[in-house]
């Protein structure tokens, strides 16, 4: 995805709620107006979304073919939470699905990097009955102030911030109001849960515009929500999605499999942050055999949605069993290995 909306500089005086704290108004510590918006959006080309995720991946290069990898600063920040959430987060990737696709749908619409709608995973864990103690509602937790700000209907017979198409769109909305300030998704994140103001009083605490370098200066609760969001958007999409390859880079890494002939072999389409060497080690095969059906299988999968995985009948088996174990292996040793 390649545009991004060309952002108001006039924006709306707001208050939001996300999981019982109050976000401050983006007026605090702004000199802003009211922004007039419409369903049929104004995109523009900002240039490559890529970059806005800057402070989150770090480019390496291999053979030539230019890799988004995870920021080593983000390693010990999210390892804890991918440890303990990972099995939660991918059985979410079934039943969600409808969802993030409709969330997807909608943040292309207003310009915005789909991977955005993981936000909604740690805001209400995708429902749309999620109700905060201090009264914020819906998958994008809105407050009733903010939610009429944005043109949701807020009353005894109708409220929108329970509707998941309405709502994605008021939270787009947002979302474009804060990358107009900061020009930086994890500040977005930030900035989403505790509001312009403490974001901007951390920028000036810190000298920097830096999440790293300004994080202690947020609120716990906001610096642990964008510790969320990293390791929900690593769970989910890993060194995949917009961050990672183009097709053309893909198309060159990738190595067609011919069809499988030999009876005893099995195949099974997966898509996950897979490693040989975690599915090896818990299913014991040897793993030159494993290469010798799987060519090029770590760059193979990293770059591509879906992967026909071949094994022994016995050994296919052994990974079905075990699908959850190995990809909570294969993320720690993804973790691992980028710290070293």
């Amino acid at each position: 995805m390649n545009k991004l909306l060309l952002l108001a500089t006039s924006l709306i005086s707001l208050t939001i709620q996300s999981r019982g704290a109050t976000h401050p108004s983006l007026q605090d510590e702004l000199t802003v107006k009211q922004a007039t918006y419409n369903d049929s959006t104004d995109k523009r080309i900002l240039g490559d979304p890529k970059d806005a995720f800057k402070n989150l991946f770090v480019t390496e290069t291999a053979e030539g073919i230019n890799i988004a990898k995870l920021n080593p600063k983000a390693i010990s920040f999210v390892e804890d939470y991918v440890y303990t959430n990972s099995t939660r987060l991918n059985k979410m990737k079934g039943w969600g699905k409808p969802y993030f696709d409709m969330i997807g749908d909608v943040f292309t619409e207003h310009g915005l990097p789909v991977e955005l709608k993981y936000l909604s995973v740690i805001e209400s864990d995708l429902k749309s009955s999620a109700v905060s103690w201090a009264g914020a509602v819906g998958p994008w937790q809105f407050m009733p102030q903010t939610a009429r700000g944005f043109g949701l209907i807020v009353n005894k017979k109708r409220d929108d911030r329970r509707d998941y198409r309405r709502s994605t769109h008021a939270a787009a909305k947002y979302l474009t109001e804060l990358y107009a300030i900061y020009n930086d998704w994890l500040l977005v994140v930030a900035a989403y849960n505790c509001g312009a103001g403490n974001v901007n009083s951390a920028i000036r605490r810190s000298g920097s515009r830096n999440f790293w370098d300004l994080q202690y200066h947020l609120p716990t609760e906001s610096r642990n929500h964008v510790k969320k969001f990293i390791a929900t958007h690593y769970i989910m999409e890993g060194d995949g999605g917009l961050t990672t390859l183009t097709k053309k880079e893909t198309d060159r890494l990738l190595i067609p499999q011919q069809p499988v002939t030999d009876a005893s072999i099995s195949v099974l389409n997966i898509s996950g942050k897979y490693t040989a060497l975690a599915i090896t080690s818990i299913i014991q095969m040897n793993i030159t055999e494993f290469n010798g059906l799987n060519p090029n299988f770590d760059r193979a999968i990293a770059a591509n949605p879906g992967y026909d995985l071949r094994l022994p009948i016995d050994k296919m088996n052994l990974f079905e069993t075990n699908k959850s174990q190995i990809l909570e292996q294969s993320v720690r040793m993804m973790l691992s290995s980028a710290t070293r």
